[in-house]
């Protein structure tokens, strides 16, 4: 029976491609810097491969925070400093929050029957002030945030270090959703939990992660969890 439900933040519950946008304008504005749809969707792949290069070993969390500007700004061919335009895009995205369609339904009907548990690779900083300016946090027995628990998705360390915290925990009574074939769902795999991918885009698969599940809306959710 299951009993336990780690949940991802970002285009899990809550749409960080939205949020991201709306954040890295102001940041770009404030340097002097151009926000052309162009450019927030140059600064979209660049940040999403920094992050890849963290699941994979290869960059640490601060390296990711700044090269991804770096990169960026290279490419423009400007002269700006990185580290400062981090932290203006940061503390603009910790400013609100924009729910995925069905995300407060979905936690208003799971609360009451499973264990929630939030598993972020986010900055702990931003992840929270989101958190308690959506009002979810009342529905999380626990809130697993990567750079708080000194390790990130997928290591499996994350995952024992969250199944640690949590008293007399099953791992077969467990289940791993998100978005992210290469941090939740393998992550979810490799520390040897179930795994549904919250896959709305349709993006493309990959033979090497293999989820248990898959659904393409938040409110298909629940009546598959009836099935486990």
């Amino acid at each position: 029976m299951l009993e336990h439900i780690f949940l991802d933040l970002d285009d899990t519950l809550l749409d960080f491609t939205k949020a991201e946008a709306i954040a890295l304008t102001k940041a770009l504005t404030e340097m002097d810097a151009p926000a052309q749809q162009a450019v927030l969707d140059r600064y979209h792949v660049i940040n999403q491969r920094q992050w890849e290069l963290l699941e994979e070993g290869v960059l640490t969390r601060a390296e990711v925070l700044v090269s991804r500007f770096e990169i960026l700004f290279r490419e423009l061919g400007l002269v700006r400093d990185p580290a400062e335009t981090c932290e203006r895009y940061e503390g603009h995205l910790a400013e609100g929050h924009i729910f995925l369609p069905g995300a407060p339904e979905l936690l208003a009907a799971l609360a009451p029957r499973y264990k929630l548990h939030l598993a972020s690779n986010g900055a702990a900083a931003v992840q929270r002030r989101r958190l308690e300016s959506a009002g979810i946090l009342p529905y999380f027995q626990n809130v697993f945030i990567s750079e708080e628990v000194g390790a990130d998705k997928p290591s499996p360390a994350f995952f024992h270090r969250c199944f640690a915290a949590i008293p007399d925990f099953d791992p077969a009574k467990a289940l791993m959703v998100g978005d992210s074939l290469t941090s939740d769902i393998r992550g979810g795999r490799n520390a040897g939990i179930r795994t549904c991918w919250f896959d709305p885009k349709h993006k493309p698969t990959r033979p090497d992660i293999r989820p248990d599940y898959t659904v393409r809306a938040l409110e298909e959710l629940p009546p598959l969890l009836e099935t486990l």
